[in-house]
């Protein structure tokens, strides 16, 4: 008898260790995975070499565009089409899936949808999308005139285009004219085109090579533009276009010297003044020039210094201007016209330790201010006769709050939004006078979406260093807080965004499936004032990756989940904390989703021909330093791949990416397969019609959604 019982336990032992075999081995064990021919590259500088067998992978846009492809575009392409494909095999079995969620997805949004209009010069102006179009008719209407006119035609426009950006548009203030920005590639490079709205027409004028948008001067004849470096793509020149005349001809108004600043031009909220900007992350400059004098000369409000920031608008006799000078958190500073230089500069609101001063926007009796505090946004409305001053009320854990398309001076109707976790993006108007508080759109969730029926909270993790680390937290009434639960955790981390807690009506397809969604709002944003971004930032950059772990590893304490079912999420920067977090603590994570991912960073700062690298030198440091070198060395995701087990991992790139180079995650992952020791997933796909955004149209963009998406829930379905 003892012996049938050992014999029918180790039969089941075996059946359990068979059943165990087959599900660790996965339909995707017999399935080659794509392998890049190595061809080691010696990169040399402070007496450091580094090797890179991948370094071939890299295309100048030359190569890209040639109409016969050379030896190494062919190989190129060969692999990036080889990892597409052995995306697809893999994927293969969740494509049901995928379909399932991308129709929940697209299926929540209002087909037939309307923004909510926009008053200026006597017109109203809104988008609207019509049931089944990928792209908006942009319309505007007369103002007490229900006649509305399509100024563009974006289905008409986009018909043929694998990919098509409408850019930035502006009507001269006569109304009678638009001039329009159109990338065709995903490369952020526009050409700009001028419509008659009274005809219809389209003038004989483009200019190409642009930054997307344009200014008009008051005559309605002039307009300012930016143009980009060819190879860095840099927005280094600004010219003057007079309608009817060639490209060749324009005037060159200012031309951006330093390869680390940038330049763009707007117009004042007044409508008086013509701006030229110049910025690099820790340093500003700008010029003006009255719009009624297009020909005449741009004069400086204050040279640039190093570590002075700041930004203007325009007000009477006074330019207002938000500057960090003796105010690390920022203040609000007014100077007159005449005389705008910096020993002018009077403070209007001073400089708060425990607020963050982020925007202002200013009316002919109020004053409103966006501040920060305790990591959360408020909005603070004042009386320029200091008879009122009031913050919004908000409810919501966390939020964000923001004001939007507040153009009339004279108006005392403040326009503003706000979304939350639970909450949809909510356009409200508030009567600054009587507090009177009115929604005008809240974004509709088809499929009887309710905020009751979800919960969020904040709770605040404590980094290795002491340091309070706050994360914004969303699931479904109902779920599980246990090692079983599945979380997704998402993050940025650079450049002082903050990440917000906003509303995304395609996470629902998660947390109706059981997950609970997580930000973490780790330093290298902005979310708790100043200080919080210089302490991600250079030399402190590993604040934020270190910030993230503690995050994961306080939710997985605290009983919300474990690491078998423990998810990161993040892209472009945030793609390089993904990669630094996968080295740093790769058994913390299931599976880690890499999207657009900044991953390559000594070789990319090195390489001044790089688009973005010349102006982020104070976001990363610049490794011809070498104390910035072997910093950056020491945490950069390609340079510290091992041979060790890592999570499942999928990527995501364009082969036109601007941003981000599609060859820093592709030489990521070659080096990940031929160095990593485990028997997980490791896919990339790589749109080879798209840049940084991915795709252009409404709803094509949620198909890599859909892949993400069914990415976790099968590894989750396997765990």
């Amino acid at each position: 008898m003892k012996t049938q019982l050992y014999a029918f336990l180790l039969v089941g032992l075996l059946f359990i260790s068979c059943k165990s075999e087959q599900k660790s081995k996965s339909h995707y064990a017999d399935i080659p995975t794509p392998k890049a021919k190595i061809v080691p590259e010696e990169l040399t500088i402070h007496g450091d070499t580094r090797i890179d067998n991948y370094f071939w992978m890299r295309l100048s846009d030359e190569q890209k565009n040639a109409a016969t492809p050379d030896a190494q575009t062919q190989d190129v392409l060969e692999y990036l089409n080889a990892e597409n494909a052995y995306l697809d095999k893999v994927m293969k079995p969740t494509e049901e899936l995928q379909s399932t969620l991308y129709e929940e997805i697209v299926g929540r949004i209002k087909q037939d949808d309307q923004s909510v209009p926009v008053n200026d010069n006597g017109y109203a102006y809104y988008t609207k999308y019509e049931e089944g179009n990928d792209y908006p008719l942009y319309c505007r209407k007369k103002l007490g005139s229900d006649v509305e006119e399509i100024i563009l035609n974006g289905p008409q426009m986009a018909k043929g285009y694998t990919y098509y950006g409408i850019g930035g548009q502006s009507i001269s203030p006569d109304n009678k004219l638009l001039v329009y920005g159109i990338d065709t590639v995903s490369r952020r490079k526009y050409t700009l085109y001028f419509k008659n709205l009274e005809t219809g027409e389209l003038l004989k004028d483009q200019l190409s090579n642009t930054g997307g948008s344009a200014v008009w001067a008051n005559d309605n004849k002039t307009v300012f533009y930016t143009t980009k470096d060819p190879q860095t793509l840099r927005q280094n020149k600004i010219y003057r276009h007079t309608l009817g005349t060639d490209q060749s001809s324009d005037v060159l108004v200012f031309e951006e010297k330093d390869e680390t600043f940038n330049s763009f031009v707007y117009k004042t909220k007044s409508k008086a003044y013509i701006i030229i900007g110049s910025s690099q992350t820790l340093s500003q400059e700008y010029r003006f020039l009255d719009a009624n004098t297009p020909n005449g000369k741009f004069k400086i409000i204050q040279p640039r210094e190093t570590n002075l920031e700041y930004g203007v608008d325009h007000f009477g006799d006074h330019f207002y201007i938000r500057t960090n000078r003796d105010a690390k958190n920022f203040k609000l500073v007014k100077t007159p016209v005449k005389k705008p230089s910096i020993e002018n500069w009077e403070d209007v609101i001073p400089h708060r330790e425990d607020v963050f001063f982020q925007d202002f926007d200013l009316f002919q009796n109020h004053l409103v201010l966006t501040e920060r505090k305790k990591g959360l946004r408020e909005v603070r409305i004042m009386k320029w006769d200091n008879s009122e001053d009031y913050y919004l009320e908000l409810n919501d854990p966390s939020y964000l709050v923001y004001t939007t398309s507040n153009i009339d001076f004279n108006s005392n109707i403040l326009r503003y939004g706000y979304t939350s976790l639970t909450t949809p993006n909510s356009t409200y108007e508030i009567n600054m006078d009587t507090k009177a508080k009115t929604l005008l759109k809240q974004e509709e969730v088809v499929g009887g979406f309710s905020a009751e029926n979800y919960k969020s909270e904040r709770l605040f993790a404590t980094a290795k260093d002491g340091t309070k680390i706050p994360i914004s937290l969303v699931y479904k009434n109902g779920t599980d807080k246990s090692e079983s639960t599945p979380l997704l955790l998402y993050s940025y981390g650079s450049y002082g965004s903050s990440s917000e807690a906003s509303f995304d009506a395609s996470r629902l397809s998660l947390l109706d499936r059981g997950f609970i969604y997580a930000i973490a709002h780790i330093r290298g944003g902005q979310e708790m004032g100043r200080d919080w971004y210089e302490n991600g930032k250079l030399l402190k950059k590993k604040n934020t990756f270190t910030d993230f772990i503690d995050c994961g590893a306080y939710l997985v304490s605290k009983g919300y989940t474990s690491p078998g079912h423990l998810y990161a999420y993040g892209g472009s920067a945030g793609g390089l904390l993904m990669g630094a977090v996968l080295n740093m603590k790769p058994e913390l994570w299931n599976g880690v989703v890499a999207a657009v991912p900044f991953v390559d960073v000594v070789s990319t700062m090195l390489d001044e021909t790089i688009p973005l690298t010349t102006f982020e030198f104070d976001e990363w440091g610049n490794p011809k330093n070498k104390e910035y070198y072997d910093y950056m060395k020491s945490y950069s995701p390609y340079d510290n791949v091992e041979a060790k087990d890592y999570p499942n991992i999928l990527v995501t790139t364009g082969y036109w990416d601007s941003q981000v180079q599609y060859w820093e995650p592709a030489k990521w992952v070659a080096k990940l397969r031929e160095l990593k020791t485990d028997n997980n997933l490791l896919l990339m796909d790589c749109n080879m019609e798209t840049g940084h955004g991915g795709a252009s149209g409404r709803f094509e963009r949620y198909k890599r959604t859909a892949l993400i998406y069914a990415f976790l829930l099968d590894l989750e379905h396997r765990s």
